[in-house]
């Protein structure tokens, strides 16, 4: 059986099927078992939905880790704002980018539709003229160690 190995620093986040978790020191830890989680910079706060794009990937974001209702929720949801993104929109690689997302989203891969989603935010923050997105941390690999960037 593979597992995956995290390293997380203190006051870090990381969210594994739907339950926050902060640490309060330096801790590594091993999944052993299918999870559903984002940490650090991949959690998007409510906070930080502020554009049309925000709005997909948080939709998505609850798809992916959220309780059984979010997730049915978050996918409505996500399908309206695609559909509304995608006939706002002039630039083809969106909408293909943003089809492929929701097809991996509807194949319950919504962690492939959120790394998509923040092509997207790139490419929305670029047009609006906003700083560049921070890059996301990385999905980690089987066997690797991950680390979160939040205090990098």
């Amino acid at each position: 059986m593979s597992t995956l190995v995290l390293e997380l620093r203190p006051g870090e986040v990381m969210i594994v099927n739907g339950a926050p978790i902060r640490f309060r020191t330096k801790t590594r830890l091993e999944l052993t078992a299918h999870a559903r989680f984002l940490f650090g910079k991949q959690i998007m706060a409510p906070d930080d939905v502020d554009s049309p794009a925000r709005r997909i990937y948080f939709a998505l974001q609850s798809a992916y880790i959220g309780t059984s209702l979010e997730r049915e929720n978050g996918l409505v949801a996500a399908r309206g704002y695609i559909a509304a993104f995608k006939d706002s929109t002039t630039s083809q690689l969106a909408r293909e980018i943003l089809d492929r997302a929701l097809t991996a989203a509807e194949g319950d891969n919504c962690y492939q539709a959120l790394k998509l989603v923040r092509r997207i935010i790139r490419h929305e923050d670029s047009v609006l003229g906003r700083p560049e997105m921070p890059p996301p941390d990385h999905p980690p690999r089987s066997d690797h160690t991950a680390r979160s960037m939040v205090d990098a």
